[in-house]
């Protein structure tokens, strides 16, 4: 979480929070409204969690990290809850096994609703009480782009669990047809040099975000857009999942023990390739950019087009010449869009793009201190970076200096592909 803003705004910054507040925490109702109380109870995979515990956690996060601070005598909507929405942070106490999340039948959706209720009026009460206190307002904003984290996390989960049904049920419109042709992808020369990498100035940003620090690039190029379904296709028919030349050898090991042979949510059913969306069971569309890919696969497909994986400042130093547009979750459309304009395309939103740089700390990174100190550093192994948001993203999420992390073989998330090569 990166310093408060000056205190001469303080006023307005408390009104925006608050409004910003309300907001994000209505956005979360409305991604559930579609969802049946099964739907929203239900868990698909240890890595997935229920749409209720979603909604449940958020909250758990607010009550911990402000009200309990903050409020006058304070007493919690349910004292076993503490423990029960716990996601990872051991200094706050005991967690419910995640794995074990979709067994917690109770309590029921309508309860966590109202646990959501009193949250919010508590929040407002504190927020218009002590909202000038620079320090409450930055665990507010924390709270915020932490729910908007879940936010993105309830569409992967369901898109998941929904996948799971052979009646392969839609979570909402199907994905628009596109008559024209996707455009050609070109290379795009990007100077090298010593360069500054991570977030400046006083606006919010993660911890992993800073320091802000130098960093030198050789000259490299990158693709001017991201990978399409029918760039992959011709991987997948040259054999790309049959020959290890292109893996590498964790990838190949994790290739050969799932036998995966496609992306999570392709489907090959004799009459051509399909693609399970939120939107459900849709034909391929060849000029969308592929989607539902591991590290592994990234990896593994850039080998193949005598390529690689952008690192995180490569594309970082690129992002920021780049206007922060794309598709992303406010346009609901919830699956990527073909490419439309020249230059630089599709570098914020519709899906997460795989960088060949670990989850490290950025040098003199320094986590935060007491239990939001576990937010991100504990995590900095065995992970990579992706960036740039995807269509599950909220708009105002998101930013150049953004670093989202997942371990190799992780395929849930909206994540694809950007090539990169070395300057000739």
């Amino acid at each position: 979480m990166s310093n408060p803003e000056p205190l001469f705004s303080a006023r307005a910054q408390q009104e925006e929070i608050g409004a910003r507040y309300l907001r994000t925490r209505a956005r979360s109702a409305q991604l559930a409204a579609p969802l049946s109380e099964e739907d929203c109870g239900a868990q698909s995979m240890p890595d997935a969690s229920p749409v209720k515990w979603h909604l449940a956690h958020t909250t758990w996060f607010f009550e911990t990290f402000l009200l309990k601070r903050y409020e006058p005598d304070f007493r919690p909507f349910h004292a076993a809850f503490e423990a029960l929405f716990n996601s990872y942070y051991n200094s706050i106490g005991e967690q419910f096994p995640r794995p074990r999340r979709g067994l917690l039948t109770r309590p029921g959706l309508a309860e966590i609703h109202a646990y959501r209720r009193d949250a919010d009026q508590r929040m407002q009460r504190l927020l218009e009480r002590r909202g000038e206190d620079a320090e409450l307002r930055a665990l507010a904003m924390l709270g915020i782009h932490h729910e908007q984290q879940h936010q993105e996390l309830i569409l992967t989960d369901v898109k998941h669990l929904l996948s799971m049904n052979p009646l392969q049920p839609a979570y909402g419109a199907p994905p628009a047809a596109f008559s024209s042709a996707a455009d050609p992808l070109r290379w795009l020369d990007c100077a090298g040099g010593v360069v500054e990498i991570g977030h400046g100035g006083s606006a919010f940003c993660f911890d992993n975000e800073l320091p802000r620090h130098k960093h030198y690039l050789q000259p490299y190029r990158l693709a001017s857009r991201l990978t399409t379904n029918g760039e992959y296709l011709e991987f997948i028919a040259a054999g790309g999942y049959r020959d290890p030349a292109h893996w590498l050898s964790e990838g190949w090991d994790w290739v050969r023990a799932q036998q995966i042979s496609a992306p999570l949510y392709w489907r090959d059913g004799g009459d051509g390739w399909h693609e399970f969306t939120l939107g459900g069971l849709a034909p391929l569309d060849p000029r969308r950019p592929v989607v539902h890919l591991s590290y592994f696969e990234a990896d593994a497909y850039a080998h193949w087009r005598q390529a690689r994986l952008p690192t995180e400042a490569e594309w970082e130093r690129a992002a920021v010449t780049c206007r922060l547009d794309g598709n992303f979750a406010d346009d609901n459309l919830f699956h990527p869009l073909p490419a439309r304009g020249r230059g630089l395309a599709q570098m914020f939103g519709d899906v997460w793009e795989w960088t060949q740089s670990s989850y490290a700390p950025y040098p003199g990174f320094r986590p935060a201190t007491g239990a939001l100190g576990e937010y991100n550093g504990k995590f900095m192994v065995n992970q990579y970076v992706l960036r740039g948001g995807s269509c599950a993203t909220p708009r105002d999420h998101i930013r150049a200096t953004y670093r989202n992390f997942f371990p190799a073989s992780a395929r849930w998330q909206f994540s694809g592909i950007r090539l990169a090569r070395d300057a000739a």
